[in-house]
């Protein structure tokens, strides 16, 4: 066994991929769970989760990532964001919008790394000696499924060799954005921290998502409640880092945050043409399942906590509500509320993570 990477969420432990533990016996059963492809396994100790690295003990070596599948620039950073291992920091902040990499990192002590690439922008630097990186995403969870894989291959994947590390590494991976409310009492400029990520876009359906008994709950009864019909996307949903939730959440709105395909008929906006489902907003807005609701919709949340889910990061995204689609408000002091979201998320960071 190769040594403890970062202590995971009980919740978390049940996307643990099953496959045979070499080197253990029976004996060991109901002190370990089953590993993941990369021989991941989870050792519970007393009250509390590790997540554990083995390396391979009797297993062929493992293959090499074709050229193909992990494409790297000239220089050997990754191939969308251009970054190298040594230029991101342990937690990275993502924001969607380019210009809003600078609106954070205006606040740093310190600059060290600018980088850009079409519209991944990044900046890494201190905040009162805590080293953050601020990555924009661009919209949409398919620019979602771009940056965590290429974040997570940055820190668990030998770019050289093109090899998995033996020891795998968690980021916190924590979004700061905009939203629009479902709820009339969640009012514009008011910050919502999304417990729950729920997916209607269909990119987790590409990947093997595992939920705990809650969360499948959950799906199963936004599913009853909003059928796709066999026209739209199945629904996935995950949860929030609770690390990440106990070091940011204080004072803010909670609930699911719905992560849509679009921004006008996706999100039942109606300009020149006729909405295929017209009850789309109130239909979210209804959801109820015991203390559970949908608080807000934006387009990235539900793919970046599945994502984190499935390669063990923690994540969280919290979001400044910008718009109320209950009350038809709409901010007009949407910078000042931004730059207080962003001071209130940095000065926790530098003081819980």
């Amino acid at each position: 066994m190769e040594g403890f990477v970062d202590d995971m969420d009980e919740r978390q432990i049940s996307a643990v991929e099953p496959r045979q533990v070499v080197g253990l016996t029976e004996s060991d059963e109901g002190l370990f769970g089953k590993v993941d492809r990369n021989q991941n396994v989870v050792l519970r100790l007393g009250h509390t989760n590790f997540y554990l690295v083995s390396k391979n003990n009797g297993n062929p070596q493992m293959s090499k990532i074709p050229e193909s599948e992990l494409i790297l620039n000239s220089d050997g950073s990754v191939y969308h964001l251009n970054l190298h291992p040594e230029e991101i920091a342990d937690t990275v902040i993502n924001v969607g919008d380019p210009d809003r990499v600078g609106m954070v990192s205006k606040f740093f002590d310190s600059i060290e790394v600018r980088k850009q690439k079409r519209e991944f922008v990044t900046h890494t630097g201190t905040y009162k000696s805590k080293r953050i990186t601020v990555l924009s995403t661009g919209i949409g969870t398919d620019n979602i499924d771009i940056v965590y894989n290429e974040l997570d291959a940055l820190v668990n994947i030998d770019l050289r060799k093109r090899e998995i590390q033996p020891q795998l590494k968690s980021l916190n991976l924590i979004r700061i954005g905009t939203s629009g409310s479902l709820q009339k009492e969640i009012p514009v400029d008011g910050f919502v921290f999304s417990r729950f990520g729920l997916g209607l876009d269909g990119l987790l359906n590409f990947y093997r998502l595992k939920n705990d008994q809650e969360e499948q709950q959950i799906v199963e009864a936004f599913r009853h409640h909003y059928p796709n019909e066999g026209i739209l996307p199945q629904s996935y949903l995950a949860r929030c880092s609770n690390k990440l939730e106990m070091a940011l959440s204080e004072g803010m709105f909670k609930g699911i945050t719905a992560s849509c395909s679009g921004f006008y008929a996706p999100q039942g906006r109606v300009l020149r043409y006729e909405l295929a489902r017209p009850n789309f907003i109130e239909t979210l807005h209804s959801f109820r399942l015991g203390e559970h609701r949908i608080t807000n919709f934006e387009m990235e949340t539900g793919a970046m906590y599945g994502l984190a889910r499935i390669l063990g990061h923690h994540c969280c995204s919290i979001n400044a509500i910008v718009a109320n689609r209950i009350t038809n408000e709409h901010t007009h002091k949407g910078d000042e509320t931004m730059n207080r979201l962003i001071e209130t998320v940095l000065d926790r960071i530098a003081a819980g993570l």
